[in-house]
């Protein structure tokens, strides 16, 4: 059975997260602060956790550099900020996925199934396992990115999207299929979330983020990664 930690102060959302999760067969734990939250992450293990931002006694984010201090499980943010710097603060952080409040539950659920089937399938190591360029080293069987000697921490989803472009070296990957592989969805109206996980990625690897000499936009297209 996999286990959902749902970390959220709100009980009406509470009580119709744990209707739905558990109509579909999922174990679910609920806590409705940061302290509890830890705690049970800790001593549950869940498989996927979906974390409130607004906590009452730590910010979410606060909540997620914690969990990120001792173990990689997918965790969907789910929170009323819309700002794009409050997103990108999340995704730094170690956030795999950002749901913006109201959401449609259909839609949290499709995104939650994404981040379980990426820790249960994971793909295959491909050949050659080590990519090299001038600025950044690739580790791709350790999972490891090194730039001027020092390793660059990436999150589990950002690691899924350099996987797929590194690995096609030169060919145009789709919007529509990273959207595909990587979140689980398809629809052109999401490729907001390329934008900002090309941007971290950049901004973690490229020596000028500005002017990209290796992770390369196709306008309208996709993205293409250049050796």
């Amino acid at each position: 059975m996999t286990r959902v930690l749902v970390v959220e102060d709100d009980p009406q959302l509470v009580r119709a997260l744990l209707i739905n999760l558990r109509a579909r067969r999922y174990g679910v734990d609920t806590a409705p602060d940061g302290a509890t939250a830890l705690r049970l992450a800790a001593a549950r293990r869940p498989d996927v956790v979906l974390l409130d931002l607004g906590l009452p006694d730590m910010d979410g984010v606060d909540v997620l550099r914690a969990l990120r201090g001792w173990t990689r499980v997918p965790v969907l943010v789910l929170s009323a900020r819309q700002a794009s710097d409050e997103k990108v603060a999340a995704l730094d952080a170690g956030a795999d996925d950002y749901v913006t409040k109201p959401f449609s539950m259909d839609e949290l659920l499709a995104r939650l199934r994404a981040a379980v089937r990426r820790t249960e399938e994971a793909p295959p190591v491909p050949e050659p396992t080590v990519v090299e360029t001038d600025a950044f080293t690739i580790d791709l069987c350790a999972k490891k990115a090194v730039r001027d000697g020092r390793e660059v921490r990436l999150t589990p989803t950002e690691w899924h999207l350099l996987e797929i472009l590194v690995t096609r070296p030169g060919r145009l990957v789709t919007q529509k299929r990273l959207l595909q592989e990587v979140w689980g969805v398809s629809r052109s109206d999401k490729n907001n979330y390329l934008r900002v996980y090309m941007a971290q990625l950049r901004r973690k690897l490229e020596t000028d983020p500005s002017r990209p000499r290796y992770l390369i936009t196709e306008p309208g297209m996709g993205y293409r990664f250049e050796g």
